[in-house]
């Protein structure tokens, strides 16, 4: 059997050293180790885009990266998404107020692909919407309230990038949240323990 491999990431701004199975998932990595449950499984295949979420400011499914492929990345969850008071980000009041989710499995996946979009062009055109939406899959809701959250996520922003709301990484500093089975790397970037 082969051992665990040591990983360094950055996940919604706190830095982790962990050691994980090479076989490991990014979602399972994140969802299991790290406690970061809002990243949903899906279809397993790439192919639903409920396991959205962004490496290195991309968009990636990661039911198809390993988490050994993200070693020394930064990845953004949709946990990373919210204030540093817990408030919503205006993406994601967006799709509450235009109705944008009704069971909200899929709901993660697009508000992470309507993040990197809106960081590449503040004002995409109607193509680059349907195109972006397009490799998202929502079985609940016909798509209508989810492509008026995007218009709506976009004059909120008002050209503003995303990650200029409150600052790329989600919560940082003495109060983040620690994942339940992961110490964070201190300060001199030395890691306290790996994943259990």
């Amino acid at each position: 059997m082969i051992g665990d491999r040591r990983i360094r990431v950055s996940v919604n701004g706190t830095a982790y050293e962990v050691g994980v199975e090479p076989r490991t998932t990014l979602v399972d990595f994140l969802r299991a180790d790290l406690g970061l449950t809002g990243t949903h499984v899906g279809c397993e295949h790439g192919v639903c885009g409920a396991c959205t979420v962004l490496v290195d400011g991309l968009a990636v499914r990661s039911c198809l990266m390993l988490a050994v492929q993200a070693d020394g990345s930064e990845i953004t969850t949709v946990e990373g998404l919210e204030g540093p008071e817990g408030e919503l980000h205006p993406i994601q009041e967006a799709f509450l107020e235009e109705h944008g989710l009704q069971c909200g499995f899929c709901t993660p996946g697009f508000l992470m692909a309507t993040y990197e979009m809106l960081t590449d062009d503040p004002k995409p055109d109607e193509d680059e919407i349907m195109e972006v939406l397009g490799g998202q899959i929502c079985r609940c809701t016909g798509y209508q309230g989810i492509r008026r959250a995007v218009d709506c996520a976009i004059d909120k922003l008002g050209g503003t990038r995303p990650a200029d709301v409150f600052g790329a990484g989600g919560p940082e500093g003495p109060d983040a949240p620690d994942a339940p089975d992961a110490d964070p790397v201190g300060a001199d970037g030395a890691g306290e323990g790996s994943a259990r």
